[in-house]
């Protein structure tokens, strides 16, 4: 057990060390092991050490990130399962928020993945609120973001908050930046448009 506990310490270290390493290469491979470490740790560990620490290691360079966004993903059953899904949305809002459009939109595409774990009963207090404040964010970026994960929520919550998420969609419609209201319209495909059917009869001009 002291050997494998020396592992474990080990990893971290080894981790910490090659996040924090001035070669990008170094900081990647890291990055791209993460499942490996997270194995090694254990859920509570994962979630106690390592996901903080990944909250505060998003300040780095975009392919770093990219893969950073893509991992998270993944890691839904390394932090204990469905139950523990939540701990993996701080690091992915931040991801969520960042400049670089491949980041953003890998963040999104993992917050989606984590969102359809995360429990009925945890959904409205957890994922509704980082998608509100997404959406409400000062930077465009957020609200950019904040566009591609009604597909998902909105198939979560009950008819009042259907309401409510329909709204927050016409607000983004309309925001002031082009680029907010450009990625509204990109996530309006075939299959999610009957999602905004009663938004769309609503606000549509007569001719």
């Amino acid at each position: 057990m002291a050997t494998e506990g020396g592992e474990d310490a080990l990893a971290v270290a080894i981790l910490i060390d090659a996040l924090k390493n001035e070669d990008i290469q170094l900081r990647l491979n890291s990055v791209r092991k993460l499942s490996t470490i997270a194995k090694k740790l254990g859920p509570e560990r994962t979630r106690k050490e390592l996901i903080p620490f990944l909250s505060d290691s998003v300040d780095d360079e975009d392919e770093v990130l990219l893969a950073m966004a893509e991992e998270l993903g993944n890691l839904v059953a390394l932090v204990g399962g469905p139950e523990f899904a939540v701990c993996l949305l701080p690091p992915l809002e931040s991801l969520a928020t960042v400049e670089e459009t491949t980041v953003r939109d890998k963040a999104v595409e993992s917050l989606c993945k984590v969102a359809q774990e995360i429990p009925q009963e945890q959904f409205k207090d957890s994922f509704i609120i980082l998608q509100k404040r997404l959406a409400s964010g000062d930077w465009f970026t957020s609200r950019t973001s904040a566009c591609g994960l009604f597909s998902v929520s909105y198939n979560k919550v009950g008819d009042d908050l259907k309401k409510e998420l329909r709204r927050l969609f016409v607000q983004l419609c309309n925001d002031d930046t082009p680029m907010v209201r450009r990625s509204a319209a990109s996530h309006l495909g075939v299959k999610k448009i009957s999602l905004f059917s009663h938004y769309f009869q609503r606000i549509s001009p007569n001719k």
